[in-house]
This record gives C-alpha cells, structure tokens and sequence, in this order.
C-alpha cells in the first residue's frame, strides 16, 4: 500500500483581494477577505490525498498552537483524510498564519508567521521514525525549522526512503549542501534564481537570465539526483544526473489564483512516484495539477481531485 509522508507547515490563510499590490506606506481597500486552511505542508498533503488513487495513504508531521485556528487545521485536515497522529498540538504556541494579497493578475504577495510551525523539531520525526520507515515518498518544505529538514533528509537517506524537497520559501542566504541532496528538488524559477544567487530582471529583459536548463544543472551540481524546475504558465523542466533533459508542456487555463499551484504541483509529484509513474509521467500529472489550481481562489479549496486532472491529461 502506497504511503506519502509529508513533513511541513500548517497555517490558517488570512486572504485579501486587492486591485494592485500597495506600494510601501500606502493603505489601500480590499475587495474581499477570507480565511482558509492552508500552509505548505498541509497544503501538500491535502493535494495528495485529493489525487491519490484508491489504497495510497498519507500522512503529515507537523505542529499546530493549542487554539482554534488548531482545531480548524486539523478538522479540515481529517475530513480530506490526511492521517493526522503526528500533527502535535503546541500549548502557550499560536498556529501558523499566513496573509495574503491577490491582484486583480491573480498574482500573490505572502507573509508568512510561522507560530508553532517554528517548534517542529528532530524530536517529533525520531517520534514519527516508523511511519516514515513505511513511506514511499517523503515530501519536504522549509516553512519548518532548516535543522528539521535536514534531519529529515538525513533519516530518509539512512532508510532509503524517496525524497522530495520543495525549497519554498527560499531563504536570502541560500541552502547547505546537505539540504540538496534529495531524489527529487524542485524549485519555481524565482525560487532557483535566489538560491544561485541571481538578480531578477524584468519581463522585458527575461532572455537575458540563466536558462532553466542550465539553472537546473547547477542544483544537480550542488548534490540533486534530479531538478523539476517550476515555470508557471510556461510549463516546467526535468533534468536527470543519469542523463536527460526534457521540457513538459503546460496546459493553458484562465488564472484565477496562483496561491496554491506549486503545492498542488509538488503534492501530484509524490502522488506520481508513490504509485510508480515514470518521472516524467509524474510531472505530467503534475502540470495539470497546478494549472487547474489556478482556476479557483484560495489554497486548499482550489486543490483539484484526480478525477479532474485526469480529465485535463485526456484532453
């Protein structure tokens, strides 16, 4: 039985429309507000379990405060059927939040406090060994402590366990060695850019930038087995250190929301190998995971079921 173990983040999404991104020192009206489940983790395992086929598990390890932000985390996660045992409830901790602007584009601005996220520690996976001892993937995030994910990386490679690591957000001073070590690394293309430690230019100088191609060899060069570098509506790459580089077609859709497309991308990813897709395959499924997340607003309740993809793939 396909089990997928995903280590990260559980946040409640405070989420705002707005026409245009404010500018610094400027107050601005919304046009709507919500609040979702969310975090990367749990964002990820939601995704996951939505596109699992019949017999796959999945799991989260993670934390939440001892309030009601809490509470609504882990209902919504058990509803969804996200195996929950190693979710621990932090006491005199808030829950992760995360608040967030959406244009008019669909385009999104993100801050994240991570809350009890930030207490996730190499205690809780030693405590969680056997469940991720049963996993065929192992996915990873780093809205949780670095030294966890390291740990968790390291515990894998000792069990010889598939790994996937999302390096979202990408930290300014970018990553240890050790962290790139996985079986599978895949960045979005800003993401890879601040890692490498390349300046963004604007869209009217993109051509000018590293090509994916060669940014992704350089995450081989760091220590990856293999790179699936996110493009957003330009689709996404795969480069392989056995040899190989191929570009996989995106599918084109009216953007709503960008939000959650990257979880949705990574969660179809672990789905893909669990069951034993070729990786390619896999990030096929995972293409039109992230496109129709795009469609809907918000981040867990635009996640798309299997059903859905596999009717995009058809057509």
């Amino acid at each position: 039985m396909p089990t997928i173990v995903i280590i990260g983040s559980l946040n409640t999404d405070l989420i705002s429309r707005v026409r245009a991104m404010p500018r610094p020192g400027q107050t601005i009206l919304g046009d709507d507000f919500l609040t979702l489940p969310g975090g990367k983790g749990a964002n990820q395992a939601v995704a996951a379990a939505k596109l699992a086929g019949a017999g796959t598990r999945v799991h989260l390890v993670g934390r939440v405060g001892a309030d009601d932000f809490g509470k609504r985390l882990l209902d919504g996660l058990g509803r969804h059927g996200v195996g929950t045992r190693h979710v621990t409830v932090t006491e005199r901790v808030a829950s992760g939040v995360a608040t967030i602007l959406v244009d008019r584009k669909g385009e999104n601005s993100i801050v994240v406090t991570p809350g009890a996220n930030a207490k996730l520690s190499p205690a809780d996976l030693d405590a969680a060994e056997t469940l991720i001892r049963s996993a065929s993937v192992v996915v990873m995030q780093l809205e949780i402590p670095r030294q966890t994910v390291r740990h968790a990386i390291a515990t894998c490679q000792r069990l010889g366990i598939y790994t996937i690591l999302d390096p979202a957000p990408a930290p300014a001073k970018g990553l240890p060695r050790a962290m790139f070590a996985v079986d599978l690394f895949t960045p979005n293309e800003s993401e890879a850019e601040a890692l490498l430690g390349i300046t963004p230019r604007s869209r009217a100088h993109r051509k000018r930038t590293i090509e994916p191609k060669q940014m992704a060899g350089e995450f081989l060069a760091r220590g990856a087995k293999a790179v699936a570098l996110k493009l957003g509506s330009r689709g996404s790459v795969l480069i392989e250190r056995a040899g190989g580089f191929q570009t996989i077609r995106p599918f084109k859709v009216r953007v709503t929301d960008t939000t959650a497309a990257g979880d949705a991308f990574t969660g179809a990813l672990a789905v893909g190998r669990a069951e034993g897709m070729p990786l390619v395959e896999a990030m096929r499924f995972a293409n039109a995971a992230g496109a129709i997340c795009c469609q809907s607003f918000g981040a867990q309740p635009a996640l798309p079921s299997r059903e859905a993809v596999e009717r995009l793939l058809r057509t």
